[in-house]
């Protein structure tokens, strides 16, 4: 059994910043991709920010500049750290880990969703 646990959300001011946290808890044998995603009120879940075991990153275009992904392996954890925030930034945002339970075998597993809220 593998969960991921995220924290950090809240309402913020535009131009402030909040950092989001998951942590990846269970059996867990290793982590591949981790990464951030949102889903704004009447819109698809779309793809924030990911970063691979190694530290390779990617970012969503309308994040780059603003937004720093980064993860502890020793912790099974990653962060979003988001600065300049726009009220476009406001949505529920789910963690999102490639996780092998054994050698051989491995899923993808989403967290429950913080809610971020930016006000203009």
């Amino acid at each position: 059994q593998v969960q991921l646990v995220e924290s950090g959300g809240g309402l913020v001011q535009a131009g402030g910043s909040l950092r989001l946290s998951c942590a990846a808890s269970g059996s867990i044998f290793s982590i591949n991709v981790m990464g951030w995603y949102r889903q704004a009120p009447g819109k698809q879940r779309e793809l924030v920010s990911t970063i691979t075991r190694g530290g390779s990153t990617n970012y969503a275009d309308s994040v780059k500049g603003r937004f720093t992904i980064s993860r502890d392996n020793a912790k099974n954890t990653v962060y979003l750290q988001m600065d300049s925030l726009k009220p476009e930034d406001t949505a529920v945002y789910y963690c999102n880990a490639h996780i092998y339970t054994n050698p051989l075998v491995a899923y993808n597993y989403w967290g429950q969703g913080t809610r971020v809220t930016v006000s203009s």
